[in-house]
């Protein structure tokens, strides 16, 4: 399952994620993955889940950023949700386009594997593509 935390840059998407993953994080049994740009939030994640930092990475489309997330699933198949802070930053996926694909393929990737992604995306809800729109946890 894919699940959307849409709204403008500034409105609190990403103190939103730290206290779902965090939440989530009591609840859950297997891995969690936190995927940022940077380390910046470290220190507000609770020491179970796994932050990866994308800058460390030379990805450089959406495509490398989708075969690196599958890698990562392919190395511990205990990961049960991934958080993606900065989705359209770090997966470069920065059209309208490019967003539909990449939710298509993760879309795959859920049911292929039974993860869930939950993306901050930096887009009002009414500038998502339609494939999107019905991903929306909150819309802020």
């Amino acid at each position: 399952m894919v699940e959307i935390i849409s709204g403008e840059k500034g409105k609190g998407k990403t103190k939103y994620l730290l206290e779902k993953v965090n939440n989530d994080v009591k609840k859950s049994d297997g891995s969690i993955v936190f995927i940022d740009k940077n380390t910046k939030h470290m220190y507000e994640l609770d020491p179970k889940i796994r932050l990866i930092n994308m800058s460390d990475y030379p990805i450089d489309t959406t495509d490398e950023f989708l075969g690196f997330l599958s890698g990562v699933l392919s190395q511990d198949s205990d990961i049960q949700e991934v958080f993606l802070d900065s989705f359209l930053t770090i997966s470069l996926a920065d059209t309208t386009e490019g967003l539909s694909a990449a939710i298509e393929k993760l879309n795959k990737i859920c049911s292929l594997y039974s993860v869930k992604f939950v993306l901050s995306v930096s887009k009002n809800e009414n500038d998502l593509p339609e494939c999107a729109k019905g991903k929306i946890i909150i819309s802020l």
